[in-house]
């Protein structure tokens, strides 16, 4: 039997080097720099083409779709294996004590936006592949890498490559925990908006601007709200008490036109486990709503977030709780909140829940409760849950290669976030989190433990031969 590991030990500081050199380039979905051929910006195009470039230069056969994903095969047969990676990743945020994109080594961990989400678990991929293809292992079936581009937004990249692609008979994403998770939630981003005329009813209190959020998979950890009014004195005095009195860091300012200024600053986590966080923009819109002067379009805002999801990931307020022994709780995070005055008002909705819970009526739900302030929803992407026998052969090779490498038991795991693994008829995520490794996923300091790197590339190396073979 081949030693895996040895194999990646003899390449180990090559292994390090490609993942600094990858995460240095920034990938943010820009769709502002779009344009054929790129279609999710000029920083990710620009990074999809180096990883492709790269993979053509050292013998791999590489296909690209129109900018939107591509795939890195080895192998011959009818067959494929597909491993779902992505190289998109979210905005970096604030809060970081090592530049987010230059990928620095520290206390033998790389630091860096995508480190663990998912640049560093594709290049270990990649690396695993490359190890089995210079082996001389036989394998009678084709393995692609597929590399996504737009995973952290709406998954256009993955729904053009399989309109284009052929399906793999089974396949996983490194792109979330160890052992193996054969089971996750459903996922639904819905925007709620408001057309905004910006008439006040009276001159005591009104919003004219307030923005806090960048992804609807991420806590927010930052609001600004602008106000006007005869009574945005006294709100200044009340919130630098609230800040103090809740613990939480914050500014305020006055601008050239005599408007307050107020800066609340959460705490960034990925949107799956939005009690891990600070949702800086609920924080500030509750504070807000304690007031009672508002114009009604600023009201319908403030007391809409304020009143109802306020520390209630749950949707507890709204009716729409569910809890799942295996998969746990229906959550809730909203990640993008926008109020300008005159113009329009907007709230991005990330909903993940339990297959036992009824999407249809929690939907139904966040339509009531937004419909009081006058808002309307529209669905932008849903994916349902996503589950795979306990007894199929994927699982049982990933099983006996996990519990080889690590000499810990294999145990299932269901989970609330979302990976490509459900673009797959038979996908499971696989790694690269260890158990009792911090999950820095969508945080400041996001970063990736060098030996955990290697572990996992051994590991994907293993079960790219076993299934392959």
């Amino acid at each position: 039997m081949m030693n895996w590991k040895e194999r990646i030990d003899e390449v180990k500081e090559t292994v390090i080097e490609d993942t600094r050199a990858f995460l240095r380039h920034k990938s943010v979905l820009d769709e502002s720099t779009a344009s054929p051929g790129k279609p999710f910006g000029e920083d990710i195009a620009r990074t999809y083409n180096w990883l492709l470039q790269k993979a053509e230069n050292e013998g791999f056969k590489v296909k690209d779709f129109d900018g939107y994903a591509g795939h890195i095969e080895y192998g011959t047969g009818e067959d494929i294996i597909g491993i779902l990676c992505h190289l998109d990743v979210v905005p970096e945020g604030d809060g970081w004590t090592s530049p987010p994109f230059e990928a620095e080594l520290k206390d033998g961990r790389i630091i860096a936006r995508g480190a663990i989400d998912d640049k560093g678990p594709t290049m270990a991929a990649y690396h695993a592949l490359k190890t089995v293809k210079e082996s001389g292992v036989s394998l009678g079936k084709r393995v692609r890498l597929i590399i996504g581009t737009d995973e952290e937004s709406q998954w256009r990249c993955v729904e053009h490559y399989f309109r284009n692609a052929e399906m793999p008979v089974m396949g996983f994403a490194p792109d979330a925990d160890f052992p193996i998770i054969y089971s996750e939630k459903g996922i639904c981003d819905l925007e709620y908006s408001r057309k905004l005329e910006g008439k006040s009813e009276n001159d005591q209190l009104a919003l004219e601007d307030f923005r806090s959020g960048q992804r609807l998979n991420m806590v927010p950890d930052q609001a600004q709200a602008v106000l006007s009014g005869q009574e945005q004195e006294a709100v200044t005095g009340a919130f630098r008490s609230f800040l103090e009195s809740e613990n939480f860091t914050g500014d305020v300012k006055t601008n050239d036109s005599g408007q307050v200024h107020l800066i609340l600053n959460g705490k960034s986590v990925h949107g799956m486990e939005p009690d891990k966080g600070i949702n800086a923009g609920l924080e500030l819109a509750s504070f807000l709503s304690r007031f009672s002067g508002w114009d009604s379009e600023s009201s319908a805002f403030v007391r809409t977030l304020g009143g109802t999801f306020a520390r209630d990931s749950r949707g507890k307020t709204a009716g729409i709780a569910h809890h799942n022994e295996e998969l746990g709780d229906l959550t809730v995070n909203l990640g993008i909140l926008e109020f300008i005055k005159g113009e329009m008002s907007r709230i991005g909705v990330n909903l993940r829940y339990p297959e036992t819970a009824d999407f249809d009526q929690a939907k139904e739900g966040l339509d009531h409760t937004f419909s009081k302030g006058s808002y309307t929803g529209t669905i932008i992407t849903h994916e349902k849950p996503h589950k795979v026998a306990e007894t199929s052969r994927l699982v049982s090779v990933l099983k006996d290669v996990y519990e080889r490498h690590t000499g810990e038991k294999a145990e299932l795991i269901a989970i609330g976030g979302g990976t490509y693994a459900r673009s797959l008829n038979e996908g499971v995520a696989f790694g690269p989190l260890f158990p009792g490794r911090a999950d820095l996923a969508h945080q400041p300091d996001e970063a990736i433990h060098t030996e955990d790197l290697l572990k996992a590339t051994a590991i994907y190396a293993d079960a790219i031969y076993e299934l392959a073979k």
